[in-house]
């Protein structure tokens, strides 16, 4: 069966993070966020994978180049970014039988997605507290029976988790019309196909959907806490090394460094001397973690510089960020509610108590500055010396 891996998407809701990198390219532990639906696809029993680029779609496409993980990969172009039907619709010629649909800004309990691939056609499903902002089932037994979007009144607590077998005659129902959001939903065919067919459901007893900053934190929490330790990196013999610890081959862990796993310290990084890593911590391809610097359950991505005498909490920071000598990172309100950050405008809160700053590509901090939590720095801000931000630069 082919596997349509959707991956055209901006993130706009995760800027600055996609300012110049799809979110699904974004890092989740050892790979890219697409990857982790495309192994999952593979694991499956797919036998060919077909993506769908749009933004930036040269990061996607020298991924996975023409064969990911013992499959063929071709390519689809969505030329604007106008809903999932449509994104699917864009691979139409080159689907051949059934076929799968996966979104690459997801993160699927693999084990669901072979059941879903056994019971096609089928839909992901998973159960959620407050289905009302979700695609919501109904069911009879093993069957769907039909699904609505985001209902004031959800009919059951059974979200749509955006995971699909599609039969062979879906190609001919793409052509949907458009929501009132202004988008062509994959939605519709599903429902066109629970009208023609039994259609069943594979249950997720995990499911993320990653849309914001924070979500790309939890993303991370997931996936490194999936590790074993592996040490195959440089590690002095000073180094303390505790738990469920991956070092690549060509990272490096000096004298006097503390790593409490789950952790992922990945090759051409370095970390230390005296340096303390803990909680779910991501350091990417050839970042720095320096001396005295603590980083806790964060992610660092390539090439970024945490070099000296700093604290970083509960933060995600993009590629080649750099923050000066006793840059700090607050992450906690002292009235103990959920730290806020601001997507696509408006302040939302996070739904964590502890959650630092946002740091897009290329930022950097002067020496001796102090970020507020729920702070976001965009692609190349900088700070002055000594300086406080308590709003987004």
């Amino acid at each position: 069966m082919q596997a349509v891996i959707l991956a055209a998407g901006e993130g706009t809701r995760i800027r600055p993070l996609s300012a110049s990198l799809p979110k699904p390219m974004l890092p989740v532990a050892d790979r890219p966020l697409a990857a982790h639906a495309a192994d999952a696809a593979v694991d499956a029993g797919a036998d060919e994978l077909v993506v769908v680029v749009g933004y930036e779609a040269d990061a996607v496409r020298n991924y996975f180049g023409d064969e990911y993980a013992g499959v063929p990969v071709r390519y689809a172009v969505q030329e604007s970014q106008s809903g999932t039907a449509d994104a699917v619709r864009a691979a139409r010629d080159l689907l051949d039988g059934p076929f799968a649909v996966l979104n690459g800004d997801n993160l699927y309990d693999s084990d669901a997605i072979a059941d879903l691939f056994e019971a096609g056609p089928a839909v992901g499903a998973t159960r959620v507290e407050d289905p009302s902002n979700y695609g919501v089932l109904s069911t009879d037994g093993d069957a769907v029976t039909d699904i609505v979007e985001k209902p004031s009144d959800p009919p059951t607590d059974l979200a749509n988790a955006g995971a699909y077998v599609f039969p062979e005659e879906a190609r001919a129902w793409l052509d949907v019309p458009e929501s009132e959001r202004g988008e062509h939903e994959i939605t519709d065919v599903l429902a066109r196909a629970v009208e023609e067919y039994d259609v069943g459901y594979a249950a997720m007893d995990r499911w993320l959907d990653v849309g914001r900053p924070w979500e790309l934190l939890e993303a991370n929490e997931w996936k490194l806490g999936e590790l074993d330790r592996d040490l195959r990196g440089t590690v002095h013999e000073d180094a303390d090394i505790r738990g469920d610890v991956v070092v690549e081959e060509g990272a490096t862990i000096d004298a006097g460094v503390v790593v409490e796993g789950p952790a992922l310290v990945r090759s051409g990084a370095s970390v230390g001397p005296n340096a303390y890593v803990r909680g779910a911590t991501l350091v990417s391809e050839d970042a720095k973690v320096g001396h005295s610097v603590e980083v806790k359950n964060s992610v660092l991505g390539r090439g970024t510089h945490v070099a000296h005498l700093s604290y970083v909490g509960d933060s995600v920071l993009g590629r080649d960020v750099n923050f000066g000598a006793g840059t700090n990172v607050a992450n906690l309100r002292h009235d103990d509610q959920p730290v806020k950050l601001t997507v696509k405008g408006e302040r939302i809160s996070t739904g964590r108590r502890k959650f630092g700053v946002v740091a897009g590509d290329g930022a950097k901090t002067g020496i001796n500055t102090s970020l507020n939590a729920g702070v976001k720095l965009s692609s190349s801000a900088t700070t002055t010396p000594g300086e406080v931000v308590t709003r987004d630069r």
